[in-house]
């Protein structure tokens, strides 16, 4: 059964305290569901298979993935020959990014449990250290695997579209951001759900003004 980034009225009551425009938003939009995979390694090769292609692609390998594996956890990637992962239709590279991590996790250099214990930071950091992981992609392990509260992105084009949208910048530079990042903390997880839902055309009456 699917579970979706947990959040209530707490989070959603002290953003529209602090925005009218995001409160605007979030009564329009109503409760936004976003499915989370809260297996961190599981999370992980997930987003590794959809690195530079479409969600329809994305499912299909991971679809294959599944099929052939069974379960997706460290042993079963790391038993799996390269050659038969490719064949799924992973790349070589994505491969070896998803080897190398289930390596690490075996020998215990990637202890999954820990990360649930340590500060965003810490966590970030530590999953950048993995072959193939960017800040971006730990990001969004934080917030659609350990369900981080206060994930703001500032790598995510959905979310400087949406900020774009809703306060009609045509630019939002680091600083600009960094001032949304302060005023929506310590729900930045729950203020990007709500502007990825408007980047994606929730509220349909809002343009983007760069275009």
């Amino acid at each position: 059964m699917p579970q979706y980034f947990a959040y209530g009225t707490t989070e959603t009551d002290y953003l529209c305290c602090k925005d009218k425009r995001i409160a605007r938003v979030i009564e329009r939009v109503g409760p936004v569901r976003r499915e989370v995979r809260p297996d961190l390694f599981d999370a992980l090769m997930h987003a590794i298979v959809g690195q530079q292609i479409a969600t329809k692609a994305q499912q299909t390998v991971w679809n294959r993935l599944v099929q052939s594996l069974g379960e997706v956890t460290p042993a079963t990637v790391d038993g799996m020959e390269t050659e038969a992962l490719q064949r799924l239709g992973l790349s070589f590279r994505k491969v070896g990014y998803m080897k190398g991590a289930a390596r690490k996790a075996l020998l215990g250099e990637l202890d999954v449990e820990a990360l649930r214990h340590m500060d965003d930071a810490s966590v970030s950091a530590a999953l950048c250290r993995l072959e193939g992981v960017g800040v971006w992609t730990a990001e969004m392990l934080m917030l659609f695997s350990l369900q981080r509260p206060d994930v703001f992105s500032f790598g995510d084009l959905a979310i400087h579209r949406g900020l774009r949208m809703v306060y009609r910048h045509k630019v939002v530079s680091r600083e600009r951001f960094e001032t949304y990042r302060h005023r929506f903390s310590p729900c930045g997880s729950v203020a990007s759900l709500y502007l990825w839902a408007v980047a994606g055309g929730a509220l349909p009456e809002l343009c983007d003004p760069s275009v």
